[in-house]
């Protein structure tokens, strides 16, 4: 009876972080299509030649993401046996996305962000909980500004 119940929570966990994982996939493309208009990039030059810059201002967007403990168990036997842990892509997939979004959030107004980094770092350990900076300059063209 316990073993039946132990393997219907973890049929549970694998469904509601598999439902939890497709609602934050569609949640995220909804919110790049809005935010598709705003050019990103790592560099500077090619997109200020010739342009006069009216304002500058530095921006950041954060978020901390966890895996489910199913996948967590998963990605500790993947470990184990070597190679590629697709739980950990996915992962840092939505907290990449996830980040991005939110810096155009906060860049509502300006004309493009330069020199876009995007930063990762482990929280807790071994726990699976990871924080995503995307951070860059978001500038705004003076009117009067050719090309």
């Amino acid at each position: 009876m316990e073993f039946l119940l132990i393997l219907f929570l973890i049929f549970l966990g694998f469904f509601a972080g598999s439902l939890n994982e497709k609602i934050h996939y569609r949640k995220i493309a909804e919110e790049e299509m809005k935010g598709r208009c705003l050019p990103l990039v790592s560099f500077q030059k090619e997109i200020l030649y010739g342009k006069r810059v009216e304002e500058a201002k530095l921006l950041s967007g954060s978020v901390v993401v966890s895996l489910d403990y199913f996948k967590r168990i998963l990605a500790g036997i993947n470990n184990i046996f070597g190679g590629r842990v697709s739980a950990y892509e996915t992962l840092l997939d939505r907290g990449r996305r996830e980040a991005v979004i939110r810096l155009k959030r906060d860049a509502a107004g300006f004309d493009a962000v330069i020199n876009l980094r995007i930063d990762t770092a482990i929280l807790g350990g071994k726990v699976g909980c990871i924080e995503v900076l995307a951070h860059g300059t978001a500038v705004k063209y003076a009117s009067n500004a050719g090309g």
